[in-house]
């Protein structure tokens, strides 16, 4: 089992002589200066998380973490929780939208049984259940803090083995029904905001469903009274497996010098929880895009992030944080391939 306290020793800010290398690269390339907006910013960022002034991405992963929430019995979403596991198998055998935006960007995908209440067996899928789903949050804790804690574990080891390979930039992925309701109790409890600011539509509720849902998060987070000043109380009582484990690959990457993009409400709810356990984390994370569900841009404004794209998205998988890997690669190879003035012979402003 990691420790997660030295594991958060590691996390250190980001280098300060990659950045300003970077930044003056970035100053001599072949344009006004800040013509290429939040390119520049990305490169600049890149180089201060990877150490090197001009970071190249070469192996791309996204990690797509499943688990079931025994909320759903509470009649949160418009589907059953027997779409978990046939949505993970529909990951495995490549028909899900995460699997063709992966292949247009060449990331591997790695899917990760951490919480699924159903028995799944396939040659590429890894076998890593913490429990077989969370219990009901609305009456009792989601998990106990050994589970907890263990569901990091899990995204911690993952991160390792994809890094031991050669892993350049990370994806979080997630795939669980119920998840959005798990996301909006932590939010609510993170940002102390009311519930109905953060609560969204998930699968596709209606307005009565919906009131429905902020009313079993209120009495989730009644019943069990977590403390927002304990991360891990928070996120054993409100949370779930593919959550836990979704922080545990932010901070292992974030130890390892990688960048993750954040993909939507439910992978920014993980990256809240990781910001709030080391909060130097927040320098190695992109928001991949903005998400429809309502509590998504309170969180990114609560983790000063930017989001790069802005596509009604609302699916998760990892789907906005994977065609956000075209973005981060833009702006690198402008970074890299661009001629400066000197090389292309050009004048630049001072001549």
């Amino acid at each position: 089992m990691v420790d997660l306290n030295a594991l958060i020793e590691k996390i250190t800010p980001l280098d300060s002589g990659s950045v300003e290398q970077a930044r003056a690269r970035q100053s001599q390339l072949t344009k006004p200066p800040g013509s290429l907006g939040r390119l520049e910013e990305i490169a600049v960022q890149m180089a201060g998380i990877t150490r090197s002034v001009v970071p190249v991405v070469q192996r791309r992963a996204v990690v797509v973490m499943a688990a079931d929430h025994g909320v759903t019995a509470e009649g949160v979403s418009a589907y059953p929780k027997d779409v978990t596991p046939q949505m993970v198998l529909n990951f495995l055998s490549g028909g899900a939208a995460i699997n063709a935006l992966a292949r247009q960007a060449q990331s591997d995908v790695t899917v990760v049984d951490i919480g699924v209440a159903a028995d799944l067996e396939h040659p590429n899928l890894l076998s890593r259940k913490v429990r077989r789903g969370t219990a009901n949050m609305a009456r009792e804790a989601a998990m106990s803090q050994a589970e907890v804690l263990q569901a990091i574990n899990v995204g911690v080891e993952v991160i390792e083995n994809l890094a031991e390979q050669g892993l350049d930039l990370v994806a979080t992925g997630e795939m669980g029904i119920g998840n959005t309701t798990a996301a909006s109790a932590l939010t609510a409890c993170f940002l102390d905001v009311p519930v109905e600011y953060v609560t969204g539509r998930g699968t596709g509720i209606d307005d009565q469903q919906l009131a429905h849902k902020v009313r079993i998060v209120e009495q989730a987070i009644t019943h069990n009274a977590p403390d927002a000043a304990q991360p891990l109380d928070v996120l054993a009582k409100l949370g779930g497996l593919e959550i836990a484990g979704l922080v545990g690959v932010i901070l292992a990457a974030a130890a390892r010098h990688i960048p993750s993009i954040i993909d939507g409400f439910i992978s920014s709810a993980a990256a809240l929880v990781a910001c709030a356990l080391a909060p130097t984390v927040r320098d190695y994370l992109f928001a991949g895009h903005l998400s429809v569900e309502r509590g998504h841009r309170l969180i990114l404004e609560k983790l000063h992030l930017e989001p790069l794209l802005n596509l009604q998205l609302r699916l998760g998988e990892g789907t906005g944080a994977v065609l956000a890997m075209h973005i981060i690669e833009g702006a690198l190879r402008t970074h890299q391939e661009m001629a400066t003035f000197a090389e292309a012979g050009v004048s630049n402003k001072n001549a």
